[in-house]
């Protein structure tokens, strides 16, 4: 059920093998080969020593690039005598291809499966001899686990799915099955295990290839934190309504984000993969100098939109064979006079071969001029898949091309040909070349490189002109589903919705009716495009997005957290350490001057928690360390200043700074002053009802009132149609508010407007240089908090090092909750941790 033009890309999906590279000043020897088990003819061995590291230098400075993939760009076959193998490379495999565009320096090995089964007993030997002679390195499944993994779970469940398939009825493709998940985890781990045989983490790229192996950058990320590990998508992504309905959906999301850098063939593709990441996880994506990042635990996650391309090479050799000519020739010869049609499709449920036959039938039927004079050939390479589907499309295609025949055909005219075969490669490319226009109706595919290889067939031989006035002029038309993954890079192609059988045929009367001028400009539109984005030029971009974004993995901290499919890995800034307890005591036992600032929510309590009142044990700890006359201790949150006098009324010598520092008091009994002056809040009468016009509107959103600021709150709002609303509504909110004293800030899930120069880093700020000013040097701080509005202290504190009212000798522990990336310096892991920690500080003796 896949398509001949998508074969050469599910042939990438599968593993990347390298050569195992020691410490030493060299590599690892290969392993030799078994006189007598795979022996070839001279013939036969001048075919195998082609391998992609032919004239690699094995200097071990070098990096290598281990591409893998479902399936190794191998042929494989028995000898007649049946005692021995013979291997070869399949040319047409893209796998092979992309090598092209990778430095000539660079190592390239191969991981996958072969397309036969391999007896146990000869696998040591096959594997040994693949090592040697091709850079390749087979993983073996034994095939019962092979037939649930590929045919079960790949192509019954994952393939239809990201084709917009849904199993609505057990009939209407494959329910999702437990056990066909476990196996398809267990060949991803065999993959793994493979490759971990060979890698060099620190030196080699791993490029892994398609669906078959979504799972495996999660077991190769375990394996080894900081390995350069790429993935490439050759399927669509469907959208975040299709794919959520797959019940490990998180689980392959996070495997996902486990590479450094993930590639789709379209915008839209990509697209769908963030907005499943944003609505699923949480995740948003932000968009730098032209490159897409996803921030996943202190890792940035690279999207790539780059669609694959053909290889030149082998089209325009193909072109000059004698064998090609000669075919050539016999077409013209048999359709002269005749305009053809040309569709090159597998037999599957979702190329629309139906479809376009059905077109086929409208066009002679409304267009009767043309009877006699056009004719669809259509290649519909044998399906790959099997079942009712696959059988309901065989007889829809037969049977409209039966009755378009008897109805519209006569001697010497048959308006539809089937073709029904595999087409060899010279015969196709002929065809290619005869055709007046090539049509692509398919419903859902990734890519299909059948225009690109038509485009550069008409450009390639002078049989692309019919010897009328204006010959020399290379022509081409393409009528292209908007539905594939190639459409989007043919703006001169005419594109249709294949399920509107009028306008398709519409679309084929003006491909073959429009003036040859037009052909010819459309043509060398396309020809350029495709010539200069060709499968070394996709691959070349494509390490080279892979290398710059793992650029900085010797400078980062890694480690992984998590386990099974959950498991990712924490990049952090090296000096980015957890707070030891023995550490911050012996500094709190030295110092005479201290400030202790801390965060509520989230920090000091739960933000799962339903109940935020302060427990008595959270109470006790902060009256012990208030009595110490040597600590000043604050806490600084952005509740309203009501709810926390009220929590806090036992603590008499606690500072409050409420509502991020707008309100904040020294003691108890003091009262509140303003980190401002006081402003007019008449802006809010203008802002609320803005407010209200986009809570009404956008469901799952509500609307916080504080005394010093109005928070617009959309976290139980639609993703996609919240962050669009807050948008909108920060822009509306700056235009109405343009004149008025406040600042207009979106943070996590929220809109907030607030006073201008109001935050927590401001109002720490000041508490500092108040302290300092009565004349005893702050010589101890230690700051706590968990969001983003504690970045500001974490950031003022550090930059207030050089200056009063800190100085070089001041004790700095600025502390995150929770093990992610911070301006913090030290980090505890939970809010536990942190009342742990007070409580350390609250008994620690001073001297």
């Amino acid at each position: 059920m896949v398509s001949r033009s998508y074969s050469n890309l599910l042939d990438l999906s599968g593993e990347y093998p390298t050569f195992m590279r020691s410490g030493s000043s060299r590599r690892m020897s290969r392993v030799m080969t078994v006189p007598g088990m795979c022996s070839e003819s001279r013939e036969e061995e001048s075919v195998a020593n082609l391998t992609p590291g032919e004239n690699v230098s094995s200097s071990i400075s070098q990096d290598r690039a281990i591409i893998v993939s479902n399936v190794l760009p191998l042929h494989a076959s028995r000898r007649p005598d049946n005692l021995s193998w013979v291997f070869s490379w399949d040319e047409d495999s893209l796998l092979l291809r992309l090598k092209d565009g990778l430095p000539e320096d660079m190592e390239v090995l191969y991981v996958g499966c072969l397309s036969v089964d391999v007896e146990l007993s000869e696998q040591d030997e096959v594997a040994a001899y693949l090592l040697d002679n091709f850079n390749c390195v087979p993983t073996f499944i034994p095939p019962d686990l092979r037939n649930r993994y590929y045919i079960g779970f790949c192509k019954q469940q994952l393939w239809p799915l990201f084709h917009y398939t849904l199993p609505l009825t057990p009939e209407h493709g494959g329910r999702f099955d437990r056990p066909l998940w476990q196996a398809y985890l267990s060949v991803n781990k065999l993959f793994a295990d493979k490759v971990m045989e060979i890698i060099s983490p620190d030196e080699d790229y791993v490029w892994v290839h398609d669906y078959h192996l979504m799972v495996l950058p999660t077991f190769l990320r375990k394996r080894f934190n900081r390995i350069r590990l790429g993935f490439f998508l050759h399927s669509p992504f469907p959208s975040s309504e299709i794919y959520r309905t797959l019940p490990v959906r998180e689980h392959i999301l996070r495997a996902l984000l486990n590479a450094d850098l993930i590639g789709f063939h379209t915008f839209d593709y990509a697209r769908h993969f963030l907005s499943c990441c944003s609505r699923m996880l949480g995740l948003n994506y932000e968009s730098k100098r032209g490159y897409i990042g996803l921030e996943y635990y202190g890792r940035t996650v690279g999207i790539k939109i780059m669609p694959v391309g053909i290889h030149m090479g082998q089209l325009e050799a193909g072109l000059i064979r004698s064998d090609t000519e000669l075919r050539i020739a016999d077409l013209k010869a048999q359709y002269q006079g005749k305009v053809v049609l040309l569709g090159v499709d597998d037999m599957d449920i979702f190329k629309g071969i139906g479809l376009k036959f059905l077109a086929m039938e409208q066009l002679l039927n409304q267009r009767p001029e043309w009877r006699g004079k056009v004719v669809m050939i259509q290649i519909a390479n044998p399906a790959r898949g099997r079942g009712k589907d696959v059988l309901e499309v065989q007889h829809e295609a037969y049977s409209v091309a039966k009755r378009i025949n008897q109805a519209y055909g006569r001697d010497g005219y048959q308006p539809v040909v089937l073709l029904e075969r595999h087409v060899p490669f010279p015969e196709r490319i002929a065809y290619y070349t005869i055709a007046e226009c090539c049509v692509v109706t398919a419903v859902r595919d990734g890519m299909n490189l059948i225009p690109y290889e038509y485009i550069v067939c008409r450009q390639g031989s002078s049989a692309a002109s019919n010897g009328t006035e204006g010959e020399s002029l290379k022509k081409s038309m393409l009528v292209v589903s908007e539905f594939i993954g190639c459409s989007p890079s043919l703006s001169g192609a005419i594109r249709v919705n294949p399920w509107n059988i009028e306008a398709v045929a519409e679309a084929m009367i003006m491909a073959i009716s429009i003036p040859e001028s037009e052909k010819h400009a459309r043509h060398e539109k396309h020809y350029k495009y495709v010539s200069s984005h060709d499968v070394a030029y996709w691959s070349q971009s494509f390490m080279g997005d892979l290398e710059r974004t793992c650029s900085g993995h010797t400078r980062r901290r890694c480690y992984g957290i998590g386990f099974g499919l959950g498991f990712r890995v924490v990049a952090l800034d090296p000096n980015f350490r957890k707070l030891s307890m023995e550490h911050i005591v012996s500094a709190y036992r030295r110092s005479k001057s201290r400030a202790i600032l801390l965060d509520y929510d989230g920090t000091m309590m739960p933000q799962a928690s339903i109940n935020k009142t302060p427990s008595p044990e959270v109470l006790l700890v902060l009256n012990s360390l208030c009595s110490n006359p040597k600590n000043i201790v604050f806490i600084v949150s952005g509740r309203d200043r009501q709810i926390l006098s009220n929590w806090f009324s036992p603590c008499e010598k606690l500072g409050l700074a409420a509502e991020h520092g707008y309100f904040y008091r020294w003691i108890r009994d003091s009262d509140w002053q303003t980190l401002v002056p006081v402003v007019d809040f008449e802006w809010k009468q203008v802002a609320t009802p803005v407010m209200k016009l986009y809570t009404e509107s956008t469901d799952g959103s509500c609307i916080e009132s504080k005394e010093s600021a109005l928070v617009w709150h959309y976290g139980d709002a639609d993703p996609d149609f919240g962050s669009w609303q807050a948008k909108e509504l920060h822009d509306h909110l700056e235009s109405v508010l343009a004149n008025d004293p406040v600042s207009v800030k979106s943070g996590q899930h929220i809109v907030e407007v607030k006073p201008q120069g109001v935050s927590k880093g401001v109002v720490v700020d000041k508490l500092l240089a108040s302290m300092a000013s009565k004349g005893t040097p702050i010589d101890f701080i230690v700051c706590v908090g968990d969001d983003r509005s504690d970045e500001d202290m974490f950031e003022t504190i550090d930059t207030a090092v050089a200056s009063p009212p800190l100085s070089s000798n001041t004790e700095i522990f600025a502390c995150t909750v929770g093990q992610k990336p911070s301006k913090a310096k030290y980090y505890l892991d939970d809010t536990a941790d942190v009342i742990k920690m007070l409580q350390v500080l609250s008994t620690a003796p001073d001297p």
